[in-house]
């Protein structure tokens, strides 16, 4: 059967961040990592210590490599990077490692007013906790609005709050619904992060967050499947007393019939993760990720399906 799924440039069954980006400037765009140089309530000590288990000591910025120079140097580094690639392109600041409005406002201020100003700055997109929004910082980014699309990018993981309890989250699903709710009464767009293949968790409770999500008002989301670091407390846990791993069919079955739940005008900003081979411990698959994301692309072919195609169930 042709494929019918309005949300698609190059015959994706599924709603692109490509389609989202190339519709509304007509350009490539691409995501520049930045690290702001925050912590995390669950490693300074407000809520607990160590972080979340599966993070590293970057703050799940791993693919940066420039953490500990200024906000400014990194941009125009890292963009230098993709511009050999890319010429001519936008860019969005991506503030990435750690929770990024952790801090106070002046801080929160001084690392994403230079970018609003910047022709070449499509949008801003900054990684934060949903219990980390106070409410001047959300009218702050709610006014940067004006000038500049504002992501931000809030880690869910999961909806199981046991299994939160064992990532040391430190936050509640009813935490993370009362944040989204506050943030739907304002202009800031939202991208959930969920992990797939977490210790311990079962088929259904992978698609169980899918289908709480879809309770919410949010944009975007990005599903990843779970990997093991070196140096990390998972990596510790799972030396010691390994845990079941999703293979590769596994992870593509499951992320296809989490894209048939979603409502079809959410984004889908990932399918997979970029983990680095010399941290990585397992699973290797995740290394190739064009092969997966192609797979993945072939099973709803195969299956005549598309995201959203469940979203009712």
């Amino acid at each position: 059967m042709e494929n019918s799924f309005p949300y698609t440039l190059d015959n994706k069954r599924y709603h692109t961040f490509n389609y989202y980006l190339k519709n509304r400037y007509d350009a490539k765009v691409a995501k520049v990592m930045i690290d702001g140089h925050f912590t995390c309530p669950n490693r300074d000590g407000s809520k607990g210590y160590g972080g979340c288990i599966f993070c590293s000591g970057k703050g799940s910025g791993d693919a940066n490599t420039s953490i500990r120079e200024d906000i400014l140097t990194q941009y125009e580094n890292n963009k230098k990077v993709m511009n050999r690639k890319w010429p001519n392109e936008l860019y969005i600041p991506y503030f990435q490692s750690f929770t990024n409005t952790y801090g106070p406002l002046d801080k929160i201020k001084g690392m994403l007013e230079p970018f609003t100003e910047m022709d070449e700055v499509a949008e801003i997109a900054v990684a934060t906790r949903c219990d980390c929004l106070e409410e001047e910082t959300v009218r702050y980014l709610d006014s940067l609005c004006d000038k500049k699309p504002v992501w931000l990018e809030l880690g869910l993981q999961t909806s199981n709050d046991k299994t939160g309890e064992f990532l040391n989250r430190c936050y509640s699903f009813e935490d993370f619904r009362k944040a989204i709710d506050r943030l739907s009464k304002t202009r800031i767009k939202v991208c959930v992060h969920v992990i797939n293949g977490l210790p311990y968790e079962t088929r259904e409770d992978m698609l169980k967050t899918i289908r709480d999500i879809n309770h919410l008002k949010f944009d975007a989301i990005k599903i990843h499947m779970l990997h093991i670091i070196k140096d990390t407390k998972l990596a510790e846990i799972y030396e010691k007393d390994p845990f079941p791993v999703l293979n590769r069919e596994e992870y593509i079955e499951i992320t296809v019939r989490q894209l048939e739940l979603l409502k079809p005008e959410i984004i889908i900003e990932r399918l997979t993760g970029d983990p680095l081979k010399d941290e990585l411990i397992g699973p290797e698959w995740l290394l190739n990720k064009t092969t997966i994301l192609n797979d993945i692309d072939k099973l709803m072919v195969k299956e005549d399906t598309y995201q959203g195609s469940r979203y009712a169930d």
